[in-house]
């Protein structure tokens, strides 16, 4: 996946997938991993299992690179730990992405809003990544 998403290629996978580049809290190596992820306007959303460890070299205001949409970029972001607001930030997830609702195993209501019991539930397992593009 990294190779294809460093290719002309991209475009196949470049759409809701993107490489994150960062510095490793612990060892100093420089990590690249794909991860999905969802844009609205400048933020870009990211979320990941809290028991994965990679997400935690993101603290503190580390230093991160993208690339997104075959363009390479700094960027900044916040990690959410906390079950409230990552309940909150994952119910904004999925009011922009409402087909990944069953990733998550939240149902949605008729006009389409993620139940957000279910929302909480998911919460618990889960850290959102926040990054600002631009």
């Amino acid at each position: 996946m990294i190779c294809l998403l460093r290719s002309p290629l991209h475009k196949i996978a470049s759409k809701n997938t993107l490489l994150i580049t960062f510095t490793g809290c612990k060892s100093g190596r420089r990590y690249t991993t794909p991860v999905n992820y969802v844009l609205d306007g400048n933020v870009i959303f990211i979320t990941s299992l809290h028991s994965r460890s990679w997400w935690r070299s993101l603290r503190r205001g580390a230093a991160i690179s993208i690339r997104l949409k075959g363009q390479d970029m700094e960027t900044y972001g916040d990690v959410i730990e906390d079950d409230e607001n990552v309940t909150r930030q994952l119910i904004a997830y999925l009011q922009k992405v409402p087909q990944y609702a069953r990733y998550f195993k939240v149902n949605l209501d008729p006009d389409g809003n993620p139940n957000p019991e279910d929302v909480a539930q998911a919460a618990k397992e889960r850290v959102m990544i926040l990054l600002r593009s631009g």
